[in-house]
């Protein structure tokens, strides 16, 4: 039983999530003002497009919000956005036996308020040689029970293999001095849970995921998830300089695409993010972000 409020474990997990968030935006355009060279360089640097979300109550009452910023036809990226969002409320009753189910938590019918913060990113590239990636983490909040959760992963349509040794490597070192057996399990449950059973295959290359993550220890929890944000940029960054001005062709923009559709079957089908935010009646456009601006199904 959670006998605290946990106002100021609230409080700072929400203010980690928006200062990652603002650093992400900022590494993005400095990205976006550097591609001199290349196809779209002739292309206005793209900038993000902020606008405030918010979370609909059934009685109308304050419930929260967060922010959108999405950038859409830059130099650098045809699509990315980063979401941050703290919601609360009452969770309703689907929502209430899922979570008891899956959780194994119980009072929720008796007392079904909920706290989440977070932040979600994905962004979709111009080139088709540079992957296109997805993080997010958040802290969870209910009157019986408090978590962590979150991961990225990358999802090249042209795999290299360098590529996904270094966005792994950069992960396994952010996770080790936490416990060195955290990497190979957090490996593994981002093989099982980015996985499309209708295709038989895999969404990406993987990366690192974990869920329902309270070891009972909130200080050394929220130190794991902030090293899991902080992995993001040494892991992503690079792979987008090295790859951004590599020529491509019409074949290899095919194959992205392609590759495209299956990111978009997945987060609408099984992502479990996806349905707990259209479900709790947070805006569409926010949760929906992650959709690429074009996709193709053969």
């Amino acid at each position: 039983m959670v006998t605290s409020e946990m106002v100021d474990e609230k409080s700072r997990a929400s203010a980690w999530f928006r200062n990652l968030r603002d650093e992400i935006v900022a590494a993005f355009e400095v990205l976006e003002d550097s591609q001199t060279s290349g196809p779209t360089a002739g292309l206005p640097a793209g900038r993000f497009e902020v606008s405030e979300t918010t979370r609909a109550s059934d009685d109308g009452s304050d419930a929260g919000g967060g922010l959108m910023s999405v950038m859409r036809g830059g130099r650098v990226f045809e699509k990315v956005g980063v979401n941050i969002s703290t919601v609360y409320g009452t969770l309703a009753p689907r929502a209430q036996a899922a979570m008891a189910a899956r959780k194994g938590i119980a009072g929720m019918a008796e007392d079904p308020r909920f706290w989440a913060s977070g932040i979600s990113l994905v962004a979709h590239m111009q080139n088709p040689h540079a992957p296109a990636v997805h993080m997010n983490t958040r802290m969870f909040w209910t009157p019986h029970a408090w978590w962590f959760g979150g991961g990225s992963d990358l999802n090249p349509c042209l795999e290299y293999d360098e590529d996904t040794a270094h966005f792994h490597d950069v992960q396994k070192q952010h996770l080790d001095p936490h416990d060195p057996a955290h990497y190979p399990r957090l490996k593994k449950w981002a093989d099982e849970y980015f996985y499309i059973p209708h295709r038989n295959r895999a969404r990406g290359v993987g990366g690192i995921f974990l869920d329902d993550h309270c070891s009972g220890d909130w200080a050394a929890d929220f130190a794991l998830i902030q090293d899991i944000g902080r992995a993001f940029l040494p892991a992503f960054l690079p792979l987008t300089e090295k790859r951004r001005n590599q020529p491509w062709s019409e074949a290899d923009k095919d194959a992205q695409l392609v590759h495209r559709g299956l990111y978009a079957e997945y987060n609408l089908v099984y992502d479990r993010g996806t349905k707990f935010g259209l479900e709790t009646g947070h805006d569409a456009n926010a949760v929906l972000m992650s959709l690429p601006p074009m996709a193709k199904w053969v």
